[in-house]
């Protein structure tokens, strides 16, 4: 079984964390599943960049992302070229290592 290997988060993941991950579950639903807190204002719909991950490993592992993801990504906070959506990055076969931005921009949390 794939693992997730998720770097440390001062507030999410202070230890940083391996996962085990069956394929074709999201990198969200795993580290929700797992105890890590990753916003997810839209309910993972893909209509914002709250649960935003940096795949720091494995990343052409994942399917492309799609348009909509793309320009959900351009609003993201500390955009990188291996920045996707956690709630749209499906796992396969492959361990990955994400960095969980120390920001994020949740626009209904912040009032706007």
């Amino acid at each position: 079984m794939p693992q997730l290997i998720v770097l440390p988060h001062p507030e999410l993941c202070p230890e940083g964390a391996a996962i085990d991950v069956a394929p074709g579950v999201s990198i969200c639903d795993a580290l929700l599943a797992n105890d890590v807190n990753i916003e997810h204002a839209c309910e993972k719909s893909c209509a914002c960049t709250t649960c935003h991950v940096i795949v720091r490993e494995g990343f052409d592992s994942l399917t492309p992302s799609e348009e909509l993801e793309d320009d959900m990504l351009d609003k993201a906070w500390g955009l990188e070229p291996h920045s996707r959506l956690s709630c749209q990055a499906i796992m396969d076969n492959t361990d990955l290592v994400i960095e969980i931005p120390k920001y994020t921009v949740n626009m209904v949390k912040e009032g706007h």
